[in-house]
Formats: structure tokens, C-alpha cells, sequence
């Protein structure tokens, strides 16, 4: 069951959501509401719910600064932005700050409901699986770190984001640096191009799951952040002397 909760200042729009919430037949539940931001806050930290309905205009704290304020403190629960229609330009904000997506309040009904949370569930999926890979790699607090904080800004962000799409223009852009500069610095620092760091990541996460979970390569290859699956093969074959398919069949002779 994936926790939510609702912050929502208005009584009558939060109760509407919660009874449209029972009959998506979803697997949700609703641990908590809150009047506005503040009281919020309290709550995502104390109950660190999975999804968090949020209203956009509310007293003491809007949802933009709840949104944000969460996203500062590295809490990874998933927002769906409540709004009125006069509020679409704080709504397109909402997503910058990172919302999964948002809701018009004044014609709010189960279709759309159960499509954006079906939407929010497939996200809180990957980044489920994803995190049981995190045995497989370093201890970010020790191997790995390099005596450069501008170099472990860049490994930190690779940490959390390998799946997603990584170039050496967005890890320049990251922290202020010329690309040039910080190709030649990283491998000099981890003795190993941003490109080939990045490979090394995503196949230590491809084979935990081809060791601990029965999805497809083309599945693992997705989540993991390949393109394809054939440049997914090529790339496994060759850190990895072997195919994903036959790195399996060798974990399972292996137990």
C-alpha cells in the first residue's frame, strides 16, 4: 500500500478527495490530512508518506514552499498539485520544483484521478527497485569520494540519478565548471571518464536486479537508464564478460 496524505485547507475539497480516493480501487492509503502548509510539513516528516496531495494556495504555507521545502530536506515523497484553473503558472512551477504532476480541483474526477496516481505509483515502483541496489555499490561516505568536492558533487549526483539521463554538459552545468575542464578533472580524479562511471553504475545496478528479481533484460535495461536493449547487451558484455542472460543462469547455478 503506497501512504498518502492530503494537505488541503478547504474541509469540503478535502473530504470530495478523500471519497474519490476509495473508489479509485487503488493500492493507497490515506495516513493523514493537513490545513495547510506548515501542519503539512510536520506530517510528511513525521509519517514520511509515499504520495502527498497538495493544494497550491494555502495559509501559513502555500504547496510551492511545502514542495520545496521538502525537496530541501531530500524527502523523496511524490507530489500531485491541487489547483483552480486561474492557478496554472503556480501549478507549471510545481513541476519544476519536481511535482509528479497536478490537479484541476473544480473538475477533479476518478478518470483523471486514477490516471495520475497510477502514473505516481509507476515512479514510486522504479525508485523502489532502484533503491534495493544501493548493497551492490560503494559506501558513498567512503569508497568512491575523491579529495574534490566539486568532483563529489558530480559522484553524489550520479548516486542518486544514474538511471536518468547524465551528459558531461549537465555535470558541468551542475556545478559551474567548463566541460573540458571537468572531463579531464574526473578522470584524473576517478580514473575513469564521466561516461565510463556512469556505465559502471547502471550495470552494478542491472545485475542486482538480474540477480533479485525475475524481470525481463529489456525491464532492467529501462530501469537502469539504457536506451535499448541491444546497446544494453553490448555495454553489460562488456564490463561484464557475459551477457545479462547468461549473468543470470551463472547467479543461479551459483545459490
Amino acid at each position: 500500500m503506497w501512504r498518502t496524505l492530503i494537505v488541503e485547507d478547504e474541509l469540503p475539497a478535502r473530504s470530495s478527495l478523500r471519497k474519490l480516493l476509495g473508489k479509485t480501487e487503488l493500492p493507497i492509503e490515506i495516513v493523514g490530512e493537513a490545513s495547510d502548509g506548515e501542519e503539512g510539513l510536520a506530517l510528511i516528516r513525521e509519517m514520511e508518506p509515499d504520495i502527498v496531495f497538495s493544494d497550491i494556495h494555502m495559509p501559513s504555507m502555500d504547496g510551492i514552499k511545502l514542495l520545496q521545502t521538502v525537496r530541501e530536506e531530500g524527502l523523496e515523497c511524490r507530489f500531485l498539485m491541487l489547483t483552480a484553473f486561474s492557478e496554472f503558472e503556480y501549478a507549471r512551477q510545481a513541476v519544476e520544483y519536481g511535482a509528479s504532476g497536478y490537479l484541476l480541483k473544480l473538475s477533479l474526477d476518478l478518470k483523471s484521478l486514477k490516471q495520475a496516481l497510477e502514473k505516481v505509483m509507476a515512479e514510486l515502483d522504479k525508485q523502489e527497485k532502484l533503491r534495493k541496489a544501493d548493497k551492490w555499490f560503494p559506501d558513498k561516505s567512503g569508497a568512491g569520494r575523491t579529495d574534490h568536492p566539486e568532483m563529489n558533487r558530480i559522484i553524489d549526483y550520479i548516486e542518486e540519478h544514474y538511471a536518468e539521463e547524465i551528459s558531461l554538459k549537465s555535470m558541468a552545468d551542475l556545478i559551474s565548471m567548463d566541460a573540458s575542464y571537468v572531463s579531464d578533472l574526473f578522470k584524473r580524479k576517478t580514473g575513469m571518464t564521466l561516461t565510463h562511471y556512469v556505465q559502471h553504475r547502471r550495470i552494478q545496478a542491472a545485475k542486482m536486479l538480474l540477480s533479485e528479481t525475475e524481470r525481463t533484460v529489456s525491464d532492467i535495461g529501462g530501469l537502469v537508464g539504457f536506451e535499448n536493449d541491444n546497446y544494453f547487451i553490448k555495454i553489460f558484455k562488456r564490463w561484464c564478460d557475459v551477457t545479462p542472460n547468461e549473468y543470470r543462469k551463472n547467479q543461479k547455478s551459483v545459490l
